[in-house]
């Protein structure tokens, strides 16, 4: 089976989600989040993490994750600004088969703190 590799920028409170999950799963999307959107390169996810979650939330975190390539296919790349700034929209009620195809734990690569 082949993987991609993709990075999720998450706050303190998803992160504790994520640790409760054991490592293995995103928790649902709230009702006002109608898409889960991990991003496909680190960059991207590092900008995230530390100028808005961290900001936001006092603190950011960058996850990293591998999930079947084949499955992945299923949502196209979304270029959101530059080019370097491309995600995948999953939308919210799919997140559940997302979390199913993650090939295993999600690790936390990174993390900011605001001053």
């Amino acid at each position: 089976m082949s993987a991609i590799t993709l990075f999720r920028p998450v706050g303190p409170k998803e992160l504790a989600l994520i640790r409760e999950s054991e490592w293995r799963r995103f928790p649902p999307r709230l009702p006002e989040q109608p898409i889960f959107y991990p991003v496909l390169n680190e960059f991207y996810a590092t900008q995230i993490a530390r100028d808005w979650n961290a900001k936001e939330s006092g603190s950011g975190f960058v996850t990293r994750f591998e999930i079947d390539a084949v499955f992945a296919q299923r949502y196209p790349v979304q270029t959101v600004g530059s080019s370097a700034h491309q995600e995948l929209w999953v939308p919210a009620e799919e997140l559940e088969e997302f979390n199913r195809h993650i090939l295993g734990p999600i690790q936390v690569i990174a993390e900011f703190h605001s001053t």
